[in-house]
């Protein structure tokens, strides 16, 4: 799968087909820098779901081209512009009738993570729903604290955004997938410094495409990460990221 760095939105419209051609055949993925699933410029090393996307559609005969955009973005993209694959998308009621849903990737368990010795209590979070929390803009996470009664968020342009937040004091905790919050914990050496609570919800991320996608191609995609469990190809490239 041919690979982009970030395109303006100007250049990405461009780019992509026009609503008349056929979304498989024209197919385009936005994603955004997620370490350990979706990482920019590392060839060698893109991310365990970006790895399996690329497994997907090389089964399929495809081979479309990846933008990097920031994820609030991404979101934009894939609800307006033709053709317009996006991953890793987390699969909510509120979402169901905006996209169409072609192949679950991955379960993702979410925690928080907070200072350590600060305001938020990781053992009771159920007792810091005043307190501030970051989340990354656009993300399906506030709707999910929203669910438990959170309601003082700090939203953030991206997860190194997110952690100067915390390092500044400037949110309390924050709330995300826990391999992402584990993986930018560790590329800073910031592991002795936070606290991680216990799974507080999973959620299935999934490959999701624009409305224009048909049925018949969701069907597809679906049939291929079925034969990719089957054949043990999905556990292998979760596997050598350290994942399950």
């Amino acid at each position: 799968m041919k690979r982009r760095p970030f395109l303006t939105f100007a250049a990405l419209s461009a780019a992509l087909p026009h609503a008349g051609a056929a979304p498989l055949a024209a197919m385009r993925i936005v994603t955004t820098h997620l370490p350990p699933l979706v990482l920019e410029n590392q060839p060698k090393r893109p991310g365990a779901l970006q790895e399996l996307v690329a497994e997907l559609c090389k089964r399929a005969g495809l081979s479309p081209d990846t933008a990097f955009v920031p994820w609030r973005r991404a979101l934009f993209l894939a609800t307006t512009m033709p053709a317009t694959a996006i991953y890793p998308l987390t699969r909510l009621p509120e979402r169901e009738a905006q996209f169409r849903w072609l192949a679950p990737l991955y379960d993702e368990h979410y925690v928080f993570v907070a200072p350590r010795g600060k305001r938020f209590d990781i053992g009771q979070p159920e007792r810091m729903k005043n307190t501030r929390i970051a989340i990354l803009r656009g993300a399906a996470q506030i709707v999910m604290l929203r669910e438990l009664g959170y309601h003082h968020f700090v939203e953030a342009r991206s997860i190194d955004e997110v952690h100067r937040f915390l390092v500044g004091g400037m949110a309390d905790a924050s709330f995300g997938e826990r391999n992402i919050i584990r993986a930018s914990l560790k590329s800073r050496h910031a592991e002795a410094d936070f606290d991680v609570s216990a799974p507080v919800r999973t959620t299935t991320a999934w490959l999701a495409g624009s409305l224009d996608f048909t049925a018949d191609d969701a069907q597809l995609f679906k049939r291929l990460a079925d034969a990719m469990a089957a054949d043990g190809a999905s556990k292998k490239i979760l596997a050598k990221y350290g994942l399950e």
